[in-house]
């Protein structure tokens, strides 16, 4: 199970970070700020492309979107997200819970500058009813994340 993936990659690596469990779905930007009552630019979103023939990761605040002009100056290519079943298989990850963390197969992640503007942030937490609570700092200490700017 996805959560699971992630609960023992916090164990292993002695992380000292919790997946919060939810009752209710948190699959959504709008759901998930308002089952953990922050505003919606907080849910940190993981979405999954893939540039050539690698699939990579992107991590931007909730309400930003990705700007096509600068995704393509990044990564020289269009952007082109991963289907609904290419990102269970390259995640492990369900689509609403997908996150940086407990993957299936190593990716690299990219953090979006859009993030900056929080302290703490809520990527979900490998299923779409949880969530990861997490410093900016700490999210691209433990992703290994890399900066860049490709959201509007």
């Amino acid at each position: 199970m996805s959560v699971e993936s992630v609960k023992k990659q916090f164990e292993v690596e002695k992380l000292e970070l919790e997946v919060m469990e939810f009752e209710s779905s948190s699959a959504t930007v709008e759901l998930a700020a308002e089952v953990i009552g922050v505003e919606p630019g907080q849910i940190a979103k993981t979405m999954a492309f893939k540039v050539a023939d690698e699939d990579i990761l992107i991590v931007s605040k909730g309400d930003a979107r990705i700007d096509n002009r600068k995704y393509k100056d990044q990564f020289k290519s269009k952007a082109k997200m991963l289907k609904f079943e290419e990102v269970m298989e390259a995640t492990g990850h369900p689509v609403g819970g997908v996150c940086p963390f407990g993957l299936k197969n190593p990716l690299k992640v990219y953090l979006d500058e859009s993030l900056k503007v929080y302290d703490t942030v809520y990527p979900a937490g490998g299923s779409p009813s949880s969530a990861v609570k997490i410093s900016v700092d700490r999210l691209e200490e433990v992703t290994a994340g890399m900066w860049i700017d490709v959201c509007k």
